[in-house]
């Protein structure tokens, strides 16, 4: 089978572990579990060092003892040195089902066929060239994340265990959609329209689906097998009903992706030199050994002997005994306050955004210096400052995002971290040897902070919390129905995640980046003690747009201004309004959880927002056609 190639950060997500994607040649794969990443028979011919990275605060959250950049394929070594030579991702052939473009014929193939599959069929029997097969277009997807082929041959027999095993043929008999595909079995001559069976709905609490009720008998429901393809795996029996999907279907697969922000310890006691050396696994090692023994006790002689005796000297030679002491507290988080756990089961439940970033807002909104992490002031510009209390021109940040699992079916925030690690791999690791997939980008932003005084004031308008209302009661209407768990959306958390979709919106005009090369970060909170309002636009891609530095120049006080006056005017009137203002009474977009917010104006790509292009109003920004004054920045008239 043909290889495909696809950046590093791709295998994180959208296309990481369990994931679907089609290579050069045309065949669908699925992304091969965290067991065969790195194994390459010979652990002499590998250097994980390469690979490794570490972010103490992810790391204690997600319970891992590291994290490790996706392979590169590399066809030679340099000079002698073969190590980490031709590492690959595996994946495997998926969905199995094929069928044929000119007699229809269903075949079922292996997960590891690696040669085109051929049209067997008596009808091409006096060809020369057999013609070839191709993937259906169908799986059976769960709510617990399994993945099978698609149960054509129980479908058109409506049995779970049919005795008919004659040959099937998936024809179109005429007509959109899936009534028009039928399925045929040749010998006992029964067919099937593959209505409904991407169908399903809640009742009483329990999910129904077409496939799952009808595929037999309603008192005799087709329930999931617990098929793990990507793990090459039958995991066991599973209570769940089965849904039919388009492979290529959104609901297909939801990567459970978690970021942090690195955070100094102390500023500026950890050189980027120190960093990469901390990177050798050899320190990293050591210094871990060394804190399991000794703990924040370990005096500095003991650190750079042991040190010494696994690294060549001249590493450590020009360190001082502050930056490794500072490099050692920085590696293991020594002396700093852990990551929140989760109420259930220490941290089976991942903590809230507003205690999880809390920490990331205390050191953005001032001015850190760091070789990782550094933010300067340029002011607020005069115009703006009734409504911003402070602007923070980030010129450095690294962030780290690690996925933890994912979901089929709807996006579960409340996965928990045990199930989305278990589908990842086929035996869980120890928890000192544990480690996840992630990536880093090294980047630039903007913070822009709104006066929380001006900010309260608004919120508490009747007229503000009956509009965010609305967009709660959409959410939970849709939430009782997928038995998944509602959520407040308070008119800050609104106003500040429109805000950041329009500014994006005008900033791709005004530096140069792609929208998608930009990405939002909320800092939204009204509880005691963490309230936030805070909003960071960074840039996203891993690649060389990261470090154009034309975002930072964009914080400067008067181009500032200029991106503001755009995205306000801008959002006043949409390309589709009144379209879009007034379907926004009632709900538009995902799951009707947006207002007035529609492709002419506020979304973006999916990859560049926190929530999926869910829960935007242009009304909480600049007011409506009804009320005007209803917006924030509605009275924001001087630009």
């Amino acid at each position: 089978m043909s290889t495909g190639a696809m950046r590093r950060a791709q295998l994180v997500t959208p296309f990481g572990v369990g994931a679907m994607s089609v290579l050069v040649n045309g065949t669908s794969v699925v992304t091969a579990g965290l067991d065969h990443w790195f194994d390459v028979g010979d652990p002499s011919m590998i250097a994980l060092e390469e690979y490794q990275v570490h972010d103490w605060r992810l790391e204690a959250r997600l319970g891992v003892s590291e994290f490790r950049l996706p392979p590169d394929y590399r066809p030679q070594g340099q000079g002698n040195d073969k190590r980490n030579v031709k590492l690959t991702v595996p994946v495997l052939r998926f969905p199995r089902w094929c069928f044929c473009m000119y007699c229809k014929r269903l075949e079922l193939s292996t997960l590891t066929m690696r040669q085109p599959v051929t049209c067997r069929d008596k009808e091409h029997a006096a060809k020369k060239y057999k013609p070839r097969m191709s993937q259906v277009p169908f799986v059976a997807v769960c709510s617990r994340g399994h993945l099978d082929d698609f149960p054509f041959d129980k479908w058109v027999h409506r049995s779970h265990s049919p005795a008919c095993n004659g040959s099937l043929r998936l024809k179109s008999r005429g007509g959109g959609g899936l009534e028009g595909q039928v399925v045929i079995c040749e010998r006992c001559e029964k067919e099937r329209s593959l209505r409904g069976i991407t169908e399903g709905r809640f009742a009483q609490g329990e999910e129904h689906t077409t496939l799952s009720d009808h595929l037999s008998k309603p008192e005799d429901p087709y329930l999931c097998t617990g098929a793990r393809p990507w793990l090459a795996q039958l995991e066991g029996p599973c209570d769940q009903p089965m849904r039919g999907a388009l492979r290529a279907a959104g609901n297909v697969y939801f990567p459970k992706v978690e970021s942090s922000i690195y955070l100094p310890l102390q500023e500026g006691a950890v050189s980027a030199e120190m960093h990469d050396l901390m990177g050798h696994p050899a320190v990293s090692t050591a210094m871990r050994t060394l804190h399991s023994i000794f703990g924040a006790g370990l005096e500095v002689s003991m650190l750079r002997s042991t040190l010494l005796n696994n690294v060549p000297p001249e590493l450590f030679g020009p360190i001082s005994d502050e930056e490794l002491m500072a490099g050692y507290r920085d590696l293991l988080g020594i002396d700093a306050e852990q990551p929140e756990k989760g109420e259930d089961n220490g941290a089976e439940v991942l903590t809230g955004h507003d205690e999880w970033r809390h920490p990331e807002f205390q050191h953005i909104r001032e001015t850190p210096k760091d070789d990782y992490l550094t933010a300067t002031d340029p002011q607020v510009h005069l115009d703006l400052q009734s409504h911003i209390d402070r602007v923070r021109s980030v010129d450095v940040l690294r962030e780290t995002r690690a996925l933890r699992g994912f979901t089929r079916v709807r996006d579960d925030a409340a996965l928990k971290l045990s199930a989305g690690k278990s589908l990842l791999r086929r035996e869980p690791l120890l928890p000192g040897q544990d480690w996840l997939p992630a990536y880093v980008v090294k980047g630039e932003g903007i913070y822009i902070e709104l006066d929380l005084s001006r900010l309260a004031a608004w919120e508490a308008r009747a007229e503000v919390q009956a509009r965010a209302q609305k967009i709660t009661d959409h959410h939970a209407a849709v939430a009782s129905k997928r038995g998944l768990q509602p959520r407040e959306l308070s008119p800050r958390f609104v106003l500040l995640h429109t805000l950041g979709h329009l500014l994006i919106n005008q900033l791709v005009f005004a530096c140069g980046y792609s929208s998608a090369s930009l990405r939002e970060r909320l800092y939204v909170s009204s509880a005691p003690g963490r309230e936030m309002a805070g909003l960071l636009i960074y840039t996203a891609a891993g690649d060389s747009e990261g470090t154009m530095g034309g975002l930072v120049r964009m914080a400067r006080p008067d181009r500032l201004r200029s991106v503001f006056a755009s995205a306000i005017s801008d959002a006043h009137w949409c390309s589709t309004d009144p379209v879009c203002m007034d379907a926004g009474e009632k709900g538009q977009g995902p799951d009707s959880c947006n207002l007035a917010a529609c492709h002419g104006c506020a979304l973006l790509p999916e990859t560049s927002c926190e929530e999926f292009n869910r829960f935007l109003d242009r009304g909480l920004v600049v007011g409506t056609f009804a009320d005007p004054a209803m917006g924030y920045f509605s009275d924001l008239t001087q630009l």
